[in-house]
């Protein structure tokens, strides 16, 4: 699983001109599920997330999770965060999960989030064109990539 995880004092997602999707202070995390990703990569990248120590503490450090700080979470599937461009120009999605497997991730991996505690979990439509708007704070902004990961930790 790919994400690209952004510390926000806000952010929301739309579709057809709707909010479907806001949060304050949190995360917002855009999501790719890939081809061979299991159960097991949502609950490991999900812990790792929410365990993310991006938020700062009473001295200014980065020492701080979502959970610490009663944040929320806006999540948001993304599939071209599969996008090969080794070839031409043109990108290629062909390592994204089909549609059906990567939505079934993607809802486990928001309600692995509420179920581990996190005070709010927006979504955005999956396969929808989706409008997104995000006031970075800092800008703080990681990339999670389960397939960098260890073997034992994947």
């Amino acid at each position: 699983m790919r994400a690209v995880i952004q510390r926000v004092t806000a952010s929301s997602v739309s579709v057809d001109g709707v909010v479907v999707g806001a949060i304050g202070v949190g995360l917002n995390i855009f999501l790719c599920a890939m081809q061979g990703d299991t159960e097991r990569h949502a609950q490991i990248l999900a812990e790792k997330i929410t365990k993310l120590r991006i938020f700062a503490d009473e001295n200014g450090k980065m020492n701080r999770s979502v959970s610490d700080i009663g944040g929320a979470i806006l999540l948001i599937s993304q599939f071209t965060l599969a996008a090969d461009i080794r070839k031409g120009n043109r990108p290629s999605f062909a390592a994204a999960a089909d549609p059906q497997r990567a939505n079934a991730l993607y809802e486990r991996f928001a309600d692995l989030f509420r179920k581990m505690g996190v005070s709010q979990v927006e979504t955005g439509v999956f396969g929808a064109d989706m409008h997104v708007e995000i006031q970075n704070d800092g800008p703080v902004t990681i990339i999670l990539d389960t397939c960098d990961w260890p073997v034992g930790e994947r």
